[in-house]
């Protein structure tokens, strides 16, 4: 992977492994090969216990960014939450190969199942993580058992014009106080981590892979789809509209509890931890 101008690598892993530090001590890396290269994997939990695949957020989230979470859930599960392929984070893409589609990315997540000795687990994700997940869940339902997806992008309806409007600057130049901004905007001034915060503005000129972003689920395919799932909006969303993605999901998925998280916006999840988010989690995966 070629180094980009203005990213320093060294930066970007200390506010990474602080930011992992906040996980709970049992916590374990692994590299577990795939043919799309070497995913990094953060792992805790008991190892009996029943299996969850955690996918982050685009971006700079990384799957550091499941640290409050990841305490209640390893209660029950054997978390287990892969750096994305070709993004920031400790992953290290193919020089050959890298998901160009869908169809690439359910293969990476498969390969990366199969390289983890899971047949099929409960699966959980944020944003583009969440989207990459449901893709997930359709094309291949018999390796999910229950499926959660927090704040989705592009899942059930399109962003908001003026998040696109004011994320374009951070996109076209990026830079620490550019991210810092957009992302004080987003949530509305509401504090940060400021670890969280410091790895976010590490992550600038990281030398990731143009992601695959289209298309959003055909809803042909949502309605036939028989995983149960759980859909939680953060009410605070510049992203979308959160009414809009929870009468789309209910629309069109036959086996969907949605619930919306108050005080909490897009860019604030997961690492906010907001009040019944654990709840809603744990009695979901349990079966409750």
């Amino acid at each position: 992977m070629p180094r980009t101008s203005g990213y320093d690598a060294d930066a970007f892993r200390i506010a990474y492994d602080k930011v992992l530090a906040k996980w709970p001590a049992d916590r374990e890396a692994l590299t577990v090969a795939t043919p799309f290269g070497d995913t990094r994997v953060n792992v805790c939990g008991p190892r009996e216990a029943p299996p969850l695949l955690l996918l982050p957020g685009g971006g700079a989230a990384t799957s550091v960014s499941w640290y409050a979470q990841a305490a209640d859930l390893a209660r029950t599960h054997r978390v287990h939450a892969p750096d994305l392929i070709g993004a920031p984070g400790l992953s290290v893409p193919a020089a050959d190969r890298h998901p160009r589609t869908v169809a690439g990315l359910v293969a990476w997540v498969d390969a990366l199942l199969d390289g983890l000795g899971v047949a099929s687990a409960d699966v959980g994700g944020h944003s583009y993580g969440a989207w990459i997940a449901l893709h997930h869940a359709l094309r291949t339902p018999d390796r999910v058992r229950r499926l959660f997806l927090l704040d989705p992008t592009q899942c059930f309806a399109g962003y908001k014009a003026t998040y696109l409007l004011r994320a374009l600057p951070m996109l076209l130049r990026p830079s620490p106080r550019r991210v810092r901004a957009f992302l004080e905007w987003e949530t509305g001034g509401a504090a940060s981590d400021p670890d969280w915060l410091r790895l976010q503005e590490a992550a600038v000129g990281f030398p990731a892979l143009k992601p695959v972003t289209s298309p959003r689920p055909a809803p042909e395919a949502l309605q036939a789809l028989e995983v149960p799932v759980l859909l939680l909006v953060a009410a605070n969303s510049r992203t979308h509209d959160p009414t809009t993605v929870t009468a789309g999901a209910d629309a069109l998925l036959p086996h969907v509890e949605s619930a919306v998280l108050p005080d909490v916006s897009h860019h604030a999840l997961p690492q906010a931890a907001p009040a019944g988010l654990a709840r809603h989690l744990t009695a979901f995966l349990s079966g409750g």
